[in-house]
């Protein structure tokens, strides 16, 4: 069975406040150290408020589940910053769709601890939204700890309805989001072509 194309067409750059940009790209199966490392670098809290357990690292069969997607049922963005040749991930939003209904999806999103509250989880989220809508999706749902109040804020920003959930301590935040096109991304990262040597 021949691996899912990779989707160059939803490579984009995302300015953050401050006046700093970051790429924004479609996880790649050759990704597995990069998201390894952005797991370990997240505070223990952080770690919790996206795994909901005290997990230090994904164990193999996670980390091959987060980095091989098919891109339409699931789907995962990462956004990378570059320091001279050093490529860092610093944030990620996912969806994925569920088995018995493949109109709705379930999301997560995460942001590394230095770059918070800049900006970058919403406009992950945003892009998240429109590319599960333009691939058919029409229910985003996620389960938030009650206690990760900035994740529950963005939701309630973006609309989505938030509701006790059968597990104590978390919650369910859910929305409709209505068919559109995929629109026009913004220009890439001068140079970035040459970085991502990933087959198309």
């Amino acid at each position: 069975m021949n691996a899912p194309r990779y989707p160059f067409e939803l490579i984009e750059t995302l300015p953050l406040k401050g006046g700093r940009s970051v790429l924004v790209r479609p996880i790649h199966p050759q990704d597995e150290p990069l998201v390894q490392s952005f797991v370990r670098g997240l505070s223990p809290r952080s770690r919790y408020f996206r795994f909901h357990n005290a997990i230090r690292e994904l164990d193999p069969r996670m980390l091959r589940a987060a980095t091989h997607v098919d891109y339409r049922r699931h789907l995962a963005l990462i956004a990378e910053w570059f320091d001279g040749d050093a490529e860092t991930e610093i944030g990620a939003a996912r969806y994925a769709v569920r088995q018995e209904d493949e109109r709705t999806a379930d999301f997560a999103v995460a942001v590394a601890d230095a770059w918070q509250r800049q900006g970058l989880a919403r406009g992950l989220l945003e892009r998240l939204m429109r590319i599960a809508a333009s691939r058919g999706v029409r229910r985003l749902t996620g389960d938030v700890l009650e206690n990760n109040h900035a994740m529950l804020g963005l939701a309630a920003d973006f609309g989505f309805d938030i509701a006790p959930s059968e597990e104590p301590g978390v919650l369910v935040v859910a929305r409709e989001i209505a068919p559109r096109a995929e629109s026009k991304l913004r220009p890439l990262m001068p140079g970035i072509e040459e970085a991502l040597a990933y087959p198309a």
